[in-house]
């Protein structure tokens, strides 16, 4: 959960640094390409999840972050710039919060 949380933070950072703007996630790849990894390296971490834990968490959305991850791995030239937006201004927070709360059940599994 440590790992998912510092790629959580690291969006946040990002994002922070360029004032949580919708036009700079457009005009700067710096920016685009720092969320985009970041959202890649969480769809891989969700993976070593064991299938016991996500079922009794079912209310987080984790086959959609492991869709975020090949999307962004595979078909990163058609990514939708407003699907990342949302991802980040909205997903991630929700993400980071869950794994802090839940940090006594795994631990420092991830």
């Amino acid at each position: 959960m440590r790992k998912i949380i510092r790629y959580c933070n690291e969006i946040s950072e990002a994002s922070e640094h360029f004032n949580h703007s919708f036009e700079a996630l457009k005009k700067f790849s710096v920016y685009k390409n720092a969320v985009a990894m970041c959202v890649l390296q969480i769809g891989e971490l969700t993976a070593l999840l064991s299938d016991e834990f996500k079922a009794n968490h079912a209310d987080v959305p984790w086959q959609d972050i492991r869709g975020m991850r090949n999307i962004a791995a595979h078909h990163y030239g058609s990514f939708s710039i407003e699907f990342l937006w949302d991802t980040i201004e909205n997903d991630i927070p929700y993400l980071r919060e869950f794994c802090v709360t839940n940090m006594g059940i795994m631990g420092d599994v991830l």
